[in-house]
C-alpha cells in the first residue's frame, strides 16, 4: 500500500509546527503517512488543489487560503460553512471534503488549560480577523451565553456579530472598538475568558492590542499566538490563568488527524514532539 502524503498549505509556511507534530502521530501508531509544509501563494491555489487531488490523502491550511480555497472544493461541512473558514480538507477518491477544527482546537485548549466550558459561559474575542471567525462561530453553536467581540475597526466587528446572529438569534453578542477602552475594560469585566485572536505579538516590537492592565484578575488569558507576548508575561508577573496558542494547535492538529485515519489521535506524542520544535524554533 503507497505512503499516503499530507501536507498544510499557507504563506509564508516555513515556521509552521505541524509537520514535526503530525509526523510524532504517524510514528507513534505505526501509520505509512508523511506529513510536509507546501509555500502556495494565493495565485497558485487553484493549480495547488488542482494536483493534492491526485497526490495528496488530505492538507491543513493556514492564511491567507482558509476562505480562498472554499470555491475548489466539491464538499463543505455545514457547521463550517457560515464561518466561510477551512482548515482541514479530505481526499476521498479524489473528492476533496473542507471542514474547520480552529473550533474545536480552542474548546479544548481551554477546557484542557482552565477548564472553561463554552455552554452558558461568556468569551470576548480580541481581534475579529481569521483567526476569530471559525472559532466565535464553533462557540455559537457549542452554547455560550454572551459574546464580546472587540476589533480595531468597529464596522469588522459588528459585521461578524451580524452574522453569526444571523444563524444564533438567542446568543447575546456586544461589540466595540479596541480604541474605546471603557468599553474593553466593560467587556473584559464581563467575561470569563478573554481570547487574544490579533496578530499583535508575532513580532518582538508589537505592541500589546490593548493596555495589559485592563486584564481583570479573575479572566481566563488565551492568546493564539505561540510567542511570550505583551499580555502573556502580564498575565504571568499578575497571577491570572494564562495559555499560549501551541494548546490549540494540538488540539485542531489531533482532530484532522482522526478525520483523516479515523482513528484517535496519540496525543501526548503529538503533545511532545509539537513542544520540542517550538522549543527549537525559540
Amino acid at each position: 500500500m503507497k505512503k499516503k502524503i499530507y501536507a498544510v498549505i499557507g504563506s509564508p509556511v516555513a515556521h509552521s509546527l505541524s509537520p514535526p507534530m503530525q509526523n510524532a502521530a504517524f510514528q507513534a501508531l505505526c501509520v505509512d503517512g508523511e506529513y510536509i509544509a507546501v509555500h502556495v501563494l494565493p495565485e497558485e491555489l487553484e493549480d495547488f488543489v488542482a494536483d493534492a487531488r491526485k497526490r495528496l490523502a488530505g492538507f491543513n491550511i493556514t492564511v491567507p487560503h482558509k476562505n480562498a480555497v472554499i470555491p475548489f472544493l466539491d464538499e463543505i461541512d455545514p457547521e463550517a460553512a457560515p464561518a466561510g473558514s477551512i482548515n482541514t480538507v479530505t481526499n476521498r477518491n479524489g473528492h476533496l471534503s473542507g471542514t474547520s477544527t480552529d473550533g474545536y482546537g480552542l474548546e479544548n485548549a481551554l477546557l484542557e488549560a482552565f477548564r472553561y466550558r463554552i455552554a452558558g459561559n461568556t468569551a470576548v474575542f480580541l481581534g475579529c480577523g481569521g483567526a476569530a471567525r471559525a472559532t466565535a462561530f464553533h462557540f455559537a453553536r457549542k452554547g455560550l451565553r454572551k459574546l464580546f467581540l472587540l476589533n480595531r475597526t468597529l464596522s469588522t466587528a459588528e459585521a461578524l456579530a451580524d452574522e453569526i446572529a444571523a444563524h444564533f438569534p438567542s446568543l447575546e453578542i456586544h461589540t466595540a472598538s479596541l480604541a474605546d477602552l471603557s468599553a474593553v475594560e466593560d467587556f473584559l469585566n464581563r467575561s470569563t475568558a478573554a481570547i487574544q485572536c490579533t496578530s499583535l505579538g508575532l513580532k518582538t516590537d508589537d505592541p500589546a492590542p490593548i493596555p495589559p492592565e485592563l486584564l481583570p484578575a479573575k479572566i481566563c488569558f488565551f492568546d493564539t499566538i505561540y510567542k511570550r507576548t505583551h499580555l502573556l508575561k502580564y498575565a504571568e508577573e499578575k497571577g491570572i490563568l494564562h495559555a499560549d496558542g501551541l494548546g490549540m494547535l494540538l488540539h485542531q492538529g489531533a482532530k484532522s488527524f482522526s478525520i483523516w485515519t479515523g482513528r484517535d489521535a496519540p496525543l501526548e506524542a503529538m503533545r511532545k514532539a509539537l513542544q520540542e520544535a517550538h522549543a527549537r524554533q525559540h
